[in-house]
């Protein structure tokens, strides 16, 4: 029986099979196998780096209006750049965001509905990929030390506003509109909780100590926390979960009081969301996963100086440090 090496196909066929890797990652593996496959990667490399990374990081051209915007231009003219390995290198860092925010989708958009929860189809995270680069865009062009708070009622700032906006169609828009919301919730519920979210997630985990008094810095008319036996109290969850400070953020103990993680009521955490917004979709998905407490937060924000102090009105911070290293 004829049988035939992998490497001795034809060389159209080695690229087809490049072409039909998954990923970027999966592409440079597989040019390192063989002599003559570098040698075939290597006469097609960016177009085959760049037909792989629109089906793993794309769509490319909002992906590449993002990364090539500057304070010189307008934001709503596209930009045509020849793919480079240069860019791409932005492109992977960048996608690399809009995938995680693709991961984090499903559970949020079906945070009520568990029971209907699903993974996103190859279609679907396009789309939310897509609605997170447009997005992205917006902040970078708008949210920026040139365009503060009292710029909103400029009308030639309105315009470029109005003008980036009609490049996307309804549909689109909508979905831009879907994300925007879900980091919205990102940052009400993991970020800058209101202090009702605060009691709900902790009763939730500690329902047994029904005469614990939360201390919430807002409502000073509270009383302060009872015995001191109710700071000990943790329920039969794994060692490693108990010292996750995801976790640790909701436990009472001497030196810490789940009640001072809270943003305040849900009006005044309301403006600080929409503060928050102002941050990019990476500056606000590393607080989520970097920044459990509600002093790392103020550190966070502290960080960006004044280009915040512009931008957002209710958003204080404390004089303490944190080090915080800045996602740019």
């Amino acid at each position: 029986m004829f049988a035939m090496y992998f490497e001795d196909l034809a060389t159209e066929l080695i690229e087809q099979i490049f072409i039909s890797c998954t990923t970027v990652e999966s592409v440079a593996a597989l040019s390192s196998t063989c002599h003559r496959f570098h040698s075939i990667y290597s006469s097609r490399k960016l177009s085959v780096l760049a037909h792989v990374a629109e089906g793993q990081y794309g769509p490319l051209h909002d992906i590449t209006q993002l990364l090539t915007h500057n304070d010189s231009q307008f934001a709503h003219i596209p930009r045509s750049v020849p793919f480079s390995l240069a860019l791409l290198a932005q492109i992977v860092r960048t996608g690399r965001v809009a995938v995680r925010w693709a991961n984090l989708y499903p559970f949020k958009k079906w945070k009520l509905d568990s029971e209907n929860r699903r993974l996103l189809t190859s279609t679907e995270r396009y789309r939310v990929r897509r609605a997170i680069y447009r997005l992205w865009l917006f902040t970078a062009a708008f949210h920026t030390p040139y365009h503060p708070r009292h710029t909103r009622d400029n009308p030639t700032m309105q315009h470029e506003r109005t003008m980036l906006l009609h490049n996307f169609s309804t549909i689109q828009l909508a979905e831009m509109a879907d994300m925007h919301a879900m980091m919205r919730d990102v940052l009400s519920s993991n970020v800058c909780p209101s202090n009702g979210t605060i009691a709900r997630k902790f009763r939730k985990r500690f329902p047994d100590p029904a005469d614990y008094q939360l201390v919430f810095n807002m409502n000073i008319h509270l009383n302060y926390p009872t015995a001191a036996d109710h700071y000990t109290h943790t329920r039969s969850l794994p060692a490693a979960l108990l010292n996750s400070p995801f976790y640790a953020k909701y436990r009472a103990t001497p030196h810490h009081e789940p009640g001072a993680e809270g943003w305040g009521d849900d009006i005044t955490q309301y403006y600080i969301v929409e503060d928050m917004l102002k941050l990019s979709p990476e500056q606000i998905l590393w607080l989520k996963e970097n920044a459990p407490y509600k002093r790392q937060v103020k550190a966070y924000v502290k960080e960006l100086g004044d280009w915040f102090e512009n931008n957002g009105e209710t958003c204080k911070v404390d004089p303490g440090r944190w080090p915080v290293v800045v996602p740019y």
